[in-house]
């Protein structure tokens, strides 16, 4: 079916066009003003206003008319319209009739003098074709003219350039005929290609045969000069670096020089560590023939073929390393000469030319490029053969040693005042950290091996026996071939005594879990029980451990670091050594000192002295002394019976200062039982040695009792004595009425023994000081011993720093 014609604009849309729009032919704008129009009743009118819609559709209108049964009358109704808009206009024609006609005349005035414009203006074209014939002919002789003089100039240009060119050329031959100076013939054939390049002389004959033969110079001028530094760089010669240096700067191609010889040093590098690291290579030498059923052992070498596989692979490990040093060698060489040699007229290094500031040196591209490559062969040596991967972790001291010595050689040999140096801050731990895989298999080899030496000693499983000597020697010979493996490895020996530290807190702890407790443990009425020799025992395994570890750190170059290194296990060692022996020595530490406290059950205000038979508690003591040499004190070592010993001798005389009353004979017997004391301390604890200082002070003590008051105080600091033990003395030779501090405060010996344990010397001043005080207060006479007492305490607590006084 073909498609509705679409009707032409109605007739009512056209009139409301001209309805809305101002006419310009009206003269009065209140012609009809008084007449209606039918517009303004189509307008409201249901059938008409669709007429005048911008968008009204015929198409539409005329499908809705026929669809609604009543076209015919529409029909007419449209009629009936048009013949209201035909009247309507009829109307309006003859209204204007008069103005219509006005402008008809207007009209053929603008016609007429539009005739006579056009004739002006075909008059003038005529004259501008007459003009512009006069006129081309002389500009086309003056452009001929011009073109000629530019090419004459032209001419004149190019043969000036190329006579200068051949010039130059001839120059440079003459140069180059006998024994040619390459920087001098370098900068001319510059100067030859700039004014080839920009005169642009191609096409000439003459210029272009010699250009082939400056082209050929250049080619060897490039040749000679890469020659000469390559050859200074391999030779560490800095005067052939720069003259082959300064022939690329006047060829103005040092930039592109430089980076090409450095992107070629860094590709030697790299291809020299793949060579020397090749995964095939290697294992061409390393692995084996067939196992049984035909099966490959992967990198493992043939039957008795391990040694000499090793051996060339620490040959190939080295010459690694070998080309390594020569290649940061050579571009620092480049680098340096760069860095010393200026510009000539800027005065700015050659360095500036090619490197930017802020960007890596030309020896740490190398570096980074070639310390990745060696990090990539070096991982996949350690995850492709177990035979590689062992051999260089069980000899990881020597690959550390070879890449130290690489590292240490590199700054040596580039360490050059005025200059940077081959590798920065962070280059010798690009190295180090390419072989870190090597590193953790060796210290967790390293702490497996000293691990298993201790649950050889220490089993963890139940209570085991006691380790034997071999047991011990054994462990301390693998600490010692630990440690003497990389003692000249400064970092690396760290790392080895870190591990270290952990077997020996492994060690403390299993040590600790075997140590017996309990009575068994404490008693020392009879002799040593089997609990108290397992004690004994690993007390001095774990002393025979600290002390040969300790000096083994000692000797080390770096010992304080070293000693921090182990620090912690050393100090669980000596701490389960100490503790466990503590609760043995704190009870033979207070059995003797009740049996030194029994000195205030003597009576020492007798009248008489016969100086035969010895007080009751000193032969007791005499009895517990030799009980604990031969059954404890050997087993817990020298350390401990001295300290033991000085309590004796510390008590004692603390206990007999404060021996009250004492009458000249009580004088005699007190300084027979110490001297008896000090006798068995120096059998059964020194024996043999010369005296110490706890038997020293038992000596001044025998001394102090016969001296006369006001000599009390310089002995005692001659002999080494505590200024309390003066001041507890002097309470026997004053008056009865004065009480002792712990007569005030109603304790006994015992009880202010332990007092005085808990508190220092300052405490027992303050204690005497509000005795005599208070004696004073009561109304006691002051007395010569009374005031040398406040004395000694006033000296006491200026020692002290303190004059303050508390309650007793």
């Amino acid at each position: 079916m073909a498609s509705p014609r679409v009707l032409p604009q109605s007739t009512i849309q056209k009139l409301a066009t001209f309805k809305d729009k101002p006419s310009s032919i009206v003269s009065s704008p209140s012609f009809a003003a008084d007449r209606s129009s039918p517009l303004d009743s189509f307008a409201a009118d249901p059938i008409f206003s669709a007429f005048l819609s911008p968008d009204f559709d015929s198409s539409r209108f005329c499908s809705q008319a026929l669809t609604s049964n009543s076209a015919i009358a529409r029909a007419e109704y449209l009629q009936h319209g048009i013949r209201q808009l035909e009247q309507q206009l009829r109307s309006e024609v003859q209204s204007r009739h008069e103005d219509l006609l006005s402008q008809l005349s207007s009209l053929r005035d603008a016609e007429s003098a539009l005739s006579t414009v056009r004739s002006g203006v075909s008059s003038l074209q005529s004259l501008l074709r007459h003009a512009r014939s006069e006129i081309s002919d002389p500009r086309r002789l003056l452009s001929s003219h011009t073109l000629q003089l530019s090419n004459l100039h032209r001419t004149a240009e190019l043969l000036q350039s190329a006579f200068k060119l051949l010039r130059q050329s001839r120059r440079l031959r003459d140069l180059t005929a006998e024994r040619p100076d390459l920087a001098k013939a370098a900068e001319m054939h510059h100067e030859i290609e700039i004014i080839y390049e920009e005169c642009d002389l191609r096409g000439i004959s003459a210029v272009d045969e010699e250009m082939k033969w400056v082209s050929e110079m250049g080619i060897r001028l490039r040749s000679e000069a890469m020659a000469a530094i390559e050859k200074g760089m391999d030779e560490s010669n800095p005067n052939e670096i720069w003259c082959g240096l300064q022939v690329f700067f006047n060829l103005g191609e040092l930039r592109s020089t430089v980076e090409g010889l450095v992107n070629k040093y860094k590709a030697l590098g790299v291809k020299n560590v793949g060579i020397s690291l090749d995964m095939k290579a290697i294992s061409g030498f390393s692995v084996g023939s067939s196992g049984p059923g035909g099966a490959q052992r992967s990198g493992t070498p043939q039957i008795g073929g391990g040694k000499k596989a090793a051996e060339a692979l620490w040959e190939r490990v080295g010459k690694c390393m070998e080309e390594l040093h020569g290649v940061i060698t050579a571009v620092w060489q480049l680098q340096t000469v760069l860095a010393r040699k200026r510009v000539p007229f800027t005065n700015v290094f050659f360095l500036n030319e090619v490197w930017e500031e802020g960007s890596p040196l030309l020896t740490e591209r190398v570096w980074e490029a070639v310390a990745k490559s060696f990090s990539s062969q070096m991982n996949s040596i350690f995850t492709a053969s177990s035979f590689i991967k062992e051999t260089l972790t069980n000899g990881y001291p020597k690959l550390f040693s070879m890449v130290e010595n690489l590292l240490e050689r590199i700054i040596r040999d580039t360490k050059v005042k005025g200059v940077p140096p081959a590798l920065g801050s962070d280059g010798p731990d690009q190295l180090v950290n390419a072989i870190d895989s090597f590193q953790k298999a060796f210290l967790g080899s390293c702490l497996s091996r000293l691990n298993s030496q201790v649950n050889t000693l220490l089993p963890m499983s139940g209570r085991s026996a006691i380790p034997s000597k071999d047991q011990i020697s054994r462990f301390l010979a693998l600490v010692h071939d630990e440690i003497e493996a990389v003692r000249f490895h400064g970092p690396l020996t760290l790392l080895v005594l870190r591990e270290v530290n952990k077997a020996l807190l492994l060690l403390g702890q299993r040590a600790e879990y075997q140590m017996p407790s309990g009575a068994e443990a404490r008693q020392v009425s009879g002799p040593a029980t089997p609990a108290q020799l397992k004690t004994f025992a690993l007390c001095h395994l774990l002393e025979e451990v600290h002390i040969s570890i300790s000096a083994a750190i000692a000797e080390l170059a770096s010992a304080p670091a070293a000693a921090a290194a182990v620090s912690a296990g050393l100090g669980i060692i000596q701490a389960v050594a100490v503790e466990s022996a503590a609760p043995l020595f704190q009870a033979m530490q207070g059995q003797l000192d009740s049996l030194v406290l029994k000195i205030h059950d003597e009576d020492y205000n007798g009248v008489d002295f016969d100086g035969s038979g010895a007080s009751r508690y000193v032969a007791e003591l005499e009895h517990a002394v030799s009980h604990y040499q031969a059954e404890f004190l050997p087993g817990l070592g020298p350390a401990r019976a001295r300290a033991l010993a000085a309590r004796v001798a510390a008590l004692l005389v603390r206990e007999a200062a404060l021996v009250r009353p004492l009458s000249e004979a009580g004088k005699l017997r007190l300084a027979r039982d110490v001297a008896e004391v000090e006798a068995l301390l120096g059998r059964h604890v020194f024996p043999g040695a010369q005296p110490g200082a706890p038997q020293k002070s038992l000596v001044a003590l025998q001394r102090l009792i016969f001296l006369d008051s006001a000599a009390l105080v310089a002995a005692a600091a001659a002999g080494g004595l505590p200024l309390s033990a003066v001041v507890h003395h002097l309470f026997s030779r004053a008056a009865p009425g004065l009480m002792t501090p712990a007569e005030r405060e109603g304790l006994t010996a015992a009880q202010y023994s332990l007092w005085m344990d808990a508190h220092g010397e300052e405490h027992v001043a303050r204690g005497v000081r509000a005795a005599v005080e208070s004696y004073y207060l009561s109304g006691g006479a002051k007395d010569e011993v009374c005031e040398l007492m406040l004395s000694i305490c006033d000296q006491i607590l200026s020692h002290q720093g303190t004059s303050s006084v508390i309650s007793t």
